[in-house]
């Protein structure tokens, strides 16, 4: 069975989207080798899709090869502790010395915490700069 995803010319385009490594989304497309560019059908557009934002909620809840620790003062939206539950950062609220951070569950709970600006925080996954 086809993808619903064909070439200019008709040819089926096979599509896989999977988390790959580094908290990257992998997409690959097993089209005629030098074919050109692929259309689809809005219901495989939609498989696709889907597709691809399962590979990427994979890849954003993947842990880490190894924790990253940063000061509580450089917490930001969309960290997550390192843990055995998922805990994610909402938002991070700094007054001197101290910083609150609200934090989410995978369960949908929110609590906020306090810390010194300096305390070391170890984190399962931190998502880029500007995300």
């Amino acid at each position: 069975m086809g993808s619903g995803i064909a070439d200019a010319d008709g040819r089926d385009v096979r599509v896989e989207a999977v988390a790959g490594e580094a908290g990257r989304v992998t997409l690959r497309l097993a089209a005629p080798a030098g074919g050109p560019p692929w259309s689809c059908a809005p219901d495989a557009a939609r498989r696709l899709a889907a597709a691809l934002v399962r590979a990427a909620e994979e890849a954003e809840s993947a842990p880490a090869a190894r924790p990253v620790r940063v000061e509580a003062g450089e917490l930001r939206r969309g960290d997550v502790r390192d843990g055995d539950r998922a805990m994610t950062v909402e938002s991070v609220r700094g007054d001197g010395s101290a910083v609150h951070v609200t934090w989410t569950s995978g369960a949908g709970r929110r609590w906020t915490q306090t810390y010194d600006v300096g305390a070391a925080v170890s984190l399962r996954r931190r998502l880029p700069e500007g995300r």
